[in-house]
């Protein structure tokens, strides 16, 4: 390597990739060039590895991915102000084009002009080269400050929590609402959190083994779906009612119409989990108990509000982040995560 490169992990095509030398980005108007110094493993990362999401994420190979880190400035662009060389940070994945209906709205996680580079809109790691590099160059829009001397490792789960903030505050959580969160992984486990710090009196974690553990360990009511009849028990728990709000993040059909079952009249489902299966919905409680199905995307405009649950103690990452690798072992950290060795949640790499 030289001072103009540096080393990358580079997708080649679908469950293929190298580690390459590539040029460092420059940091161009309204952007920030950062030194990466953790980067947590998603989920959707291994599908955008696999080609699953191809030609959408990514656009065209090869391709850089990687959009949940943290790391320290290293240059700012023409028009940057509030960062300075030195300053520790944290990413969120999305930056909208800023002039359609929606991001007008501040909804930009939903831009219309989703994809279009030539709109304004990036999508770090998606669309747009990612963070599984030693430098990524991003819109100053989408990274919040972290105080001096703050672990980068935890702080690259700030994407996560954000995206589980966002689920949560698509339920309209109101105080002392009973709360389900169906899927203790990487996102429920911070979604779960998120819940009680929005005022949730109750909170009922569904899942099975270590990461359910998890969750009771923190003090949460647990539900192990492998030894129970989740939606009956819900429902006798709460006094024949069901809750008030459930938090989907597993991302199956089954348990997307278990939640739907579940809910009590006038009460919210928010599905935060991505699943490409059908599943066939009581259809009849839309009308007859006015629930609510409510998607959820991204973590639009929650950094600074996750930034400031951290500070406070309310969400506790750092108890997430099971295990650490550098980048030169990426591949015996994919195989941590996926085959959760270990009780893998968040896997850390570090470039």
């Amino acid at each position: 390597m030289t001072a103009s490169t540096m080393e990358a992990l580079v997708l080649l095509g679908p469950d293929k990739y190298e580690f390459k030398e590539v040029p460092v980005p420059e940091a161009g108007p309204g952007e920030v060039r950062c030194r990466v110094g953790a980067v947590a493993i998603c989920g959707t990362d291994l599908g955008i590895m696999s080609g699953k999401f191809f030609p959408m994420w990514p656009p065209e190979w090869p391709f850089i991915i990687g959009h949940e880190w943290a790391g320290t400035v290293e240059a700012v662009g023409p028009g940057v102000t509030g960062f300075g060389p030195g300053d520790l940070v944290a990413g969120s994945s999305a930056v909208g084009c800023g002039h359609c209906r929606n991001c007008m709205k501040g909804r930009y996680n939903i831009c219309l002009n989703y994809g279009n580079v030539n709109s304004g809109h990036r999508q770090y790691g998606f669309t747009v080269h990612g963070a599984y590099a030693q430098y990524i160059a991003v819109n100053a829009i989408c990274l919040v400050k972290l105080p001096p001397g703050s672990d980068l490792a935890s702080a690259s789960l700030y994407d996560t929590a954000g995206i589980a903030l966002h689920i949560a505050k698509q339920g309209r959580i109101e105080s002392g609402d009973t709360v389900v969160v169906i899927g203790p992984g990487a996102v429920g486990s911070v979604t779960y959190q998120c819940a009680r710090a929005l005022g949730a009196g109750r909170v009922i974690v569904v899942g099975r083994g270590s990461r359910l553990d998890k969750a009771a360990g923190m003090g949460y009511e647990t539900v192990n779906f492998e030894q129970t009849d989740v939606t009956e028990f819900i429902k006798e728990t709460t006094g024949g009612v069901g809750p008030d709000v459930v938090l989907e993040c597993a991302g199956t059909a089954q348990t997307i119409v278990q939640a739907v079952e579940m809910i009590k009249k006038g009460g919210r489902v928010v599905v935060g989990g991505i699943s490409q299966e059908k599943g066939a919905f009581p259809l009849q409680r839309f009308v007859l108990d006015e629930i609510e199905v409510i998607g959820s995307r991204a973590a639009p405009n929650c950094l600074p509000e996750v930034h400031a649950f951290v500070e406070s103690g309310a969400l506790a990452l750092p108890d997430l982040v099971t295990h650490k690798f550098p980048l030169s072992e990426f591949t015996t950290a994919v195989k941590t995560f996926r085959e959760r060795i270990g009780g893998a949640i968040k896997v850390v790499v570090e470039p």
